[in-house]
């Protein structure tokens, strides 16, 4: 009985991560993608998203859920780029010099936007899903009319035909794979862009350094109990504050190196849809709102990304549509998140009702003594 009650809790807990596994399995012979094909695709997508879904292990550690923020950091890191290329300032210099200008913009980004979590304390999520739609209009504000008339932008590729704001989509052409090709290995065919690696690795260290740390420890206390830390001496708002910020400037380097992959920027649209499919992905790896680790993210990438490469192709093969597979990967990503979402609180409140019955039963006992 009690082995039953075991693996009926370890499929609740990873159902998010079965069901992905399932629609893996039956969508990839469907699509008729070749499996060296499929390891490429999925080897190049890990490069490209794995240091932005990272970015978001900090808040979850701080006991403020899924930090949908992050889109701040990806709007900070496409200003980065923006006048770098109007600069013209190319490869991996360029790159550097956009992550050094994305840092202070991030920090202003994730001390705003802490600020306005710690008041609204239990709905860290939900703010801020609403923070980066204000934060995004603000964005566009900038880039489509402030761009060009106030902040100087010289190049005509970058510019409105108008004379100020930017186009709808900037080249990165110079920029392009130049990080995932400073030392790349082929392996059967497979191209494994070492250097981005050895960054996402260096990033996996730091992570688990930081977690050993003071601050660290702190995080873990507040995410734990927020009214026992501030007992301990801890300043509850402030290390809130601080991994918010963290989360935001990890996430604009993070957009950097998204964005060298694909080799342009949609200027208006490239970070709308970051922050969703980064949660989805770490969803799908097994992760919660209160709890995430390193191997989530990774196991969610392999397993969202496979989804997402054999979705349009399974859907063109069985409906003659491809366009159903890229309707149903979107549909699944908001899903995943619905999903997630609704185990989570449903765990929260058998868990809480365990407790009272524990209680209850304590009570009962002592009272017939």
């Amino acid at each position: 009985m009690t082995e039953k009650k075991g693996l009926g809790a370890l499929i609740r807990q990873n159902s998010v991560s079965l069901m992905f596994v399932v629609i893996c399995i039956i969508c990839i012979p469907i699509s008729g993608l070749s499996p060296s094909y499929l390891i490429n695709e999925i080897v190049t997508r890990m490069g490209r998203n794995a240091f932005l879904i990272l970015s978001l292990l900090i808040p979850i550690m701080a006991g403020m859920g899924l930090n949908f923020g992050m889109t701040l950091g990806a709007m900070a890191g496409e200003i980065g780029l923006i006048l770098v290329s109007d600069w013209q300032i190319v490869g991996i210099p360029g790159m550097v010099l956009a992550m050094i200008i994305s840092v202070p913009i991030s920090v202003l980004f994730g001390l705003f936007c802490g600020k306005i979590l710690n008041m609204a304390k239990g709905r860290e999520m939900i703010t801020s899903y609403i923070i980066s739609y204000f934060m995004n209009g603000a964005y566009q504000l900038v880039v489509l009319y402030l761009m060009g008339s106030i902040i100087p932008i010289k190049h005509s590729s970058i510019k409105l035909p108008r004379g100020y704001g930017v186009r709808n989509t900037v080249s990165l052409l110079s920029m392009r794979q130049k990080l995932d090709n400073l030392v790349a290995i082929r392996f059967w065919g497979i191209k494994i862009p070492v250097v981005t690696f050895i960054i996402i690795f260096l990033m996996c260290l730091v992570i688990v350094w930081f977690r050993k740390t003071k601050l660290g420890q702190d995080m873990r206390a507040v995410g734990q109990d927020m009214a026992v830390a501030r007992d301990s001496g801890i300043n509850v708002e402030r290390t809130r504050i601080i991994s918010i910020v963290i989360s935001t400037v990890l996430a604009g380097i993070g957009m950097i190196i998204y964005l060298q992959n694909m080799g342009n920027i949609a200027t208006y649209s490239s970070h709308s849809q970051i922050g969703m499919f980064c949660i989805a992905a770490l969803l799908v790896g097994g992760a919660s709102v209160e709890k995430a680790s390193i191997g989530n993210v990774f196991l969610g990438i392999a397993l969202f990304h496979t989804m997402f490469i054999v979705a349009p192709k399974a859907g063109a093969v069985i409906t003659g549509d491809s366009m159903i597979g890229e309707y149903f990967r979107v549909f699944v990503s908001y899903a995943v998140i619905t999903i997630a979402l609704i185990m989570y609180e449903t765990n929260k409140r058998r868990a809480k009702s365990a407790v009272g019955a524990e209680l209850e039963k304590a009570q009962l006992e002592e009272e017939s003594r």
